[in-house]
């Protein structure tokens, strides 16, 4: 499996400012870590937040899928796309 992003990333350790807090509203909550799909918006981090807000949207607000169904999509289109999800 390979990290699907190309994209130039900013460390944890290495932010500072808006990227920081960014970064510390993105984490997983049971893990303290950032996922690299919000990692590749680490050179924006107002794009991080607004991300972030999106895929809460999509994957916890009102839908005619349930949200196993909405995983199940993200499971199939990353293996497709050979990214780990």
């Amino acid at each position: 499996m390979r990290d699907c992003a190309w994209i130039t990333t900013i460390a944890d350790g290495d932010a500072s400012g808006e990227l920081a807090q960014a970064y510390a509203e993105c984490a997983d909550a049971s893990t303290g870590r950032v996922a690299h799909i919000m990692k590749v918006h680490s050179l924006s981090p107002q794009a991080m937040v607004a991300h972030r807000a999106l895929y809460r949207t999509l994957m916890f607000g009102p839908s005619p899928l349930r949200r196993y169904q909405r995983e199940m999509i993200g499971v199939v289109v990353a293996t497709l796309m050979d990214c780990h999800y």
